[in-house]
């Protein structure tokens, strides 16, 4: 949890465009954590669940357009 904190803080200061807090893009930052999130844990749950299964994880920017995993079917039930 204090990970996810420290990243959502991280990401709203460096897509703000000047160091105040009123004008950070929070449901920018908030898309990008989210994204992040998923690009992680499909990682993690490849090799966890389906190593054996040829995949090639897709950019982080494809991971944000779509908000959702991009595990190979069936790889993790």
């Amino acid at each position: 949890m204090i990970i996810r904190v420290l990243l959502l803080s991280s990401l709203a200061l460096a897509s703000g465009t000047s160091d105040k807090p009123e004008n950070v893009d929070l449901s920018k930052a908030k898309r990008d954590a989210r994204a992040l999130e998923l690009f992680l844990s499909d990682r993690k749950d490849h090799k966890e669940h389906c190593p054996d299964k040829q995949w090639k994880q897709p950019p982080l920017s494809a991971y944000k357009k779509t908000l959702n995993s991009h595990l190979p079917a069936n790889c993790k039930k």
